[in-house]
């Protein structure tokens, strides 16, 4: 029950993060890490699909952790990456490439090394209130910290910083869902009566505004490998040491555990580089032709607004950034705009 479900949640996540990166890079950058920002997505339809894909998702993973632990369950969400790829290639209609393949591999291997090596254990369903106060300390100190750094930066440095909080965020929300979820077993009120509940809410919103900044700031490839990487090894963590989760120790199985999760991540960065996530096909690596990526701003010429480096486009797309386009929703690259946004 709980695999299936955090596969099921990993597809959802998957489709979720795809929609809402989309929708989130037209948003203007001063609106980062603001409640404006939200304001400005609920009125996208593309974005509202990623919420809904998000919010079947969080179910399926508050099933999930409910009948397992969060170093079982997180790292399988790790594998929404895998489907996060191919989503990309239907929507801009391309062919998977060789570095597709392999870093599907690498995960896949990686996951399957340090699942079947670890044997995790379910461990306590709650901590201590002490335990509790140490670990939304260690946890949501760093992540506000990383958040001011991407606000104050631009680039891919930016939506790194905002994607590690996110992560480190969304690996404190997932051991407050398993504690929700211990505490339903007693009921309704019962939880309700608890405060694990509400702050669950409060850190939910607040990574959500981080995540959406993340991928605000430029392209999937910067945002989402950081992103899927950090949530899984800080839940694992928080896991093992704070709800005493089982995990099989030892020199041999320890190298092993290690090499496994260096193998996923790797796979996640090789799936970075993915054309189909990266952006437009035949640029390089993390050149995306977009204003707010490198920096500069449009030029007027001749009483015509134009974007750096689309002087050769045909005139309908010139005339499209004229009425107020945003770049990408002329592009032909993977970031365009889906019809889902219009």
């Amino acid at each position: 029950m709980a695999v299936l479900a955090a596969l099921g949640a990993a597809v959802l996540y998957a489709l979720a993060s795809v929609l809402q990166q989309r929708a989130a890079a037209e948003q203007p950058l001063e609106r980062a890490l603001r409640v404006g920002l939200l304001m400005g997505l609920v009125r996208r339809r593309m974005w509202l699909a990623g919420i809904g894909a998000d919010i079947a998702a969080f179910v399926l993973q508050f099933v999930a952790l409910s009948h397992g632990s969060l170093v079982l369950v997180q790292p399988l969400l790790v594998s929404g990456l895998l489907f996060a790829v191919p989503l990309s290639v239907a929507l801009d209609r391309r062919r998977p490439r060789a570095v597709d393949w392999t870093g599907s591999a690498l995960v896949v291997a990686g996951l399957t090394l340090f699942l079947v090596v670890a044997q995790p254990g379910r461990g306590r369903a709650d901590i201590s209130g002490n335990a509790w106060v140490a670990l939304l300390v260690l946890t949501v100190a760093p992540g506000v910290l990383l958040a001011l750094g991407g606000r104050a930066t631009r680039g891919p440095l930016a939506a790194g910083l905002l994607a590690t909080s996110g992560g480190v965020v969304y690996g404190a929300s997932a051991a407050l869902t398993k504690a929700v979820g211990h505490l339903l077993d007693a009921g309704v009120v019962h939880a309700l009566s608890a405060w694990q509940p509400y702050a669950l809410v409060v850190l939910g919103l607040g990574g959500m505004i981080v995540v959406q900044s993340a991928f605000q700031a430029g392209p999937l490839a910067w945002s989402l490998p950081t992103l899927t990487v950090v949530d899984p090894v800080v839940s694992i963590v928080i896991g093992a040491v704070a709800f005493g989760e089982h995990v099989t120790t030892g020199p041999l199985s320890s190298i092993l555990e290690v090499a496994g999760l260096a193998a996923v991540v790797a796979g996640v960065f090789a799936l970075a580089r993915s054309p189909s996530v990266r952006g437009r096909a035949g640029q390089p690596d993390g050149q995306v032709d977009d204003p707010r990526v490198d920096g500069t701003t449009p030029r007027v010429d001749r009483g015509r607004t134009a974007a750096p480096g689309r002087r050769d486009q045909p005139e309908a797309a010139v005339d499209a950034l004229d009425a107020g386009a945003s770049p990408r929703s002329v592009s032909t690259g993977p970031m365009r705009s889906s019809k889902l946004s219009r």
